[in-house]
């Protein structure tokens, strides 16, 4: 079921890291996210953060929001990367897993795409269907 990336996956990795690193400030922007779209465009998406929890927003709708708008809505591979925590030993901008709700929307938007996900066996690609077997139905 799982994929091992390829080499233009990489690329994807490195964008979200790239919109991460040059907009990176504590609390507000601390994810970001790439999608690459079925005709191979990239779109990038940063987490915003906000006082009243609710109300953020992240960073994987937001490069879906942009995929929608300038684009066609489709994703055929999406990656997140989160910058990490002072305390943390590794300082290195790592690929996490969507959050449920990032699962949902890209299985609602693009049941077909893929997710890079750090697993125990280093980076591989899962099918969003296998990240939310049992999604919500309407």
């Amino acid at each position: 079921m799982a994929l091992p990336l390829e080499p233009e996956d990489h690329e994807l990795i490195d964008a979200a890291r790239a919109v991460l690193r040059r907009h990176y400030r504590p609390f507000w922007h601390t994810v970001a996210a790439a999608l690459r779209g079925a005709d191979g465009r990239l779109w990038t998406g940063l987490h915003l953060g906000a006082t009243v929890g609710r109300l953020q927003i992240c960073a994987e709708a937001i490069a879906l929001g942009r995929a929608v708008l300038d684009g066609d809505g489709s994703v055929a591979l999406a990656v997140a990367v989160r910058y990490p925590k002072p305390e943390e030993a590794s300082q290195e901008v790592a690929v996490v897993s969507p959050c449920g709700a990032c699962r949902e929307m890209l299985l609602d938007f693009s049941p077909a795409s893929w997710v890079i996900v750090p697993t125990d066996a280093g980076l591989l690609k899962y099918p969003i269907r296998a990240l939310l077997p049992l999604p919500y139905r309407r």
